[in-house]
């Protein structure tokens, strides 16, 4: 799936100050394997749900979504944790944003289900260390990113290493323990590493003033995945 120039600079576009857009908008929703969020919410084509529209993103006034569906199911470890979620096109109008990691509506109404896609424990590393090497400046440490990326040192004892260099930066720390968690075939941990890069790092840009374009480093990391079409829902 190809985003091109003009909707990605719409989205960096006052990204950080939660500014609500004027029109509903294609967004992505995951749930459980029985189509529910928390609270047994239950999700089906052409269901909608509201909250308050008050309070922090994280708390009960918003119905939580996302921009892209790649970002969905990278964040599902740290979000929502669903073990065998689904994927559902959806549609809303966003009030509140965590920059281009999640976002918020006061109404979403899911439209169908589309497949979720087959992101790989190797995809979600490479996430992880692409978030990190947005903000991380340690020679060292993006010395062994660049091996890990080009395939040419995955060992687990240079992760360590790795994130030893970097104790200091979160995001560069928890990209190299999810690269020495898939080597270790520890797939659970990888992901929720490759999550915790992704949100240190955007917390370090904000620090730094800069904007990270995660949704373009989603489809690097991901490159091949296949964005399905409608789903018989079952």
């Amino acid at each position: 799936m190809a985003w091109d120039q003009k909707e990605i600079t719409a989205y960096l576009v006052d990204v950080d100050t939660g500014r609500k857009e004027e029109n509903m908008i294609k967004l992505y929703k995951l749930t459980d394997s029985c189509g529910k969020t928390r609270g047994g919410t239950q999700w089906w084509p052409g269901v909608s749900h509201s909250g308050t529209g008050k309070g922090e993103l994280c708390g009960p006034g918003w119905i939580h979504a996302y921009e892209h569906p790649l970002i969905a199911v990278l964040m599902n470890p740290i979000h929502a944790d669903f073990k065998h979620p689904r994927l559902w096109e959806a549609e809303g109008e966003i009030a509140i944003r965590d920059g281009q990691l999640k976002c918020g509506c006061k109404t979403l109404t899911t439209i169908r289900e589309i497949p979720l896609p087959e992101i790989t424990t190797e995809m979600r590393v490479r996430f992880a260390i692409m978030c990190a090497k947005e903000v991380c400046a340690c020679l060292s440490w993006n010395a062994w990113a660049d091996k890990w990326l080009s395939g040419e040192d995955r060992s687990g004892a240079a992760a360590g290493a790795a994130a030893g260099a970097a104790w200091a930066a979160w995001a560069a720390e928890a990209a190299a323990w999810a690269a020495g968690a898939a080597e270790a075939a520890a797939q659970t941990a990888a992901g929720a590493a490759a999550c915790r890069s992704a949100r240190a790092a955007r917390a370090a840009a904000v620090d730094l003033g800069h904007r990270i374009d995660f949704f373009g480093i989603a489809e690097k990391a991901c490159s091949g995945v296949h964005i399905g079409e409608q789903k018989e829902v079952v």
